[in-house]
């Protein structure tokens, strides 16, 4: 079960570090390694996230879609770009589609 909490906790540890601290790549690989556990319920986290949280986390999202290769995953971000469109997703979310592994 996805816990929202803890994702919640982590993206505001990583909001509190320096862009160039390195530990930000611990963070993008926990928060992946959480995102990426069940895309049914990150799709769900991700229809209800906040603005701040969907900045924070478009850092990831190449890294979740090459993981769970889902086309719902690829919509979910497009529909949080159209719910928050100041945070300019459409280059991640196409970046994020190009990391889906091809379907053979």
């Amino acid at each position: 079960m996805l816990d929202s909490n803890q994702i919640k906790r982590l993206i505001k540890e990583r909001s509190e570090l320096h862009l160039n601290d390195p530990r930000v790549y611990e963070f993008w690989g926990k928060l992946t390694e959480i995102l990426s556990a069940n895309v049914l319920e990150t799709i769900e986290f991700f229809d209800t996230c906040t603005e701040q949280e969907a900045y924070w986390l478009s850092e990831i999202f190449e890294d979740i879609s090459a993981r769970v290769n889902s086309q719902d995953f690829i919509e979910c971000i497009k529909r949080v770009d159209r719910k928050y469109p100041e945070l300019l997703l459409a280059k991640d979310s196409k970046v994020a589609e190009e990391f889906m592994a091809p379907n053979l």
